[in-house]
């Protein structure tokens, strides 16, 4: 679809918003939290699953 192999859209899954690969967590939250000035450290202590699919 779009080419991002860490991206999926499934509507069983958080209504078919864009998600984590393997995380009920929305892109739209990730990307909001970096937005919103959050550094890398402190996004990893509020969801630390990111930490091996962050970088």
């Amino acid at each position: 679809m779009l080419g991002f192999d860490r991206i999926t859209f499934d509507p069983r899954i958080m209504s078919g918003q864009a998600c984590i690969r393997g995380m009920r967590i929305p892109v739209s939250l990730a990307v909001n939290l970096v937005t919103h000035g959050k550094q890398t450290t402190e996004i990893l202590e509020e969801y630390p699953d990111f930490g091996v699919r962050i970088h």
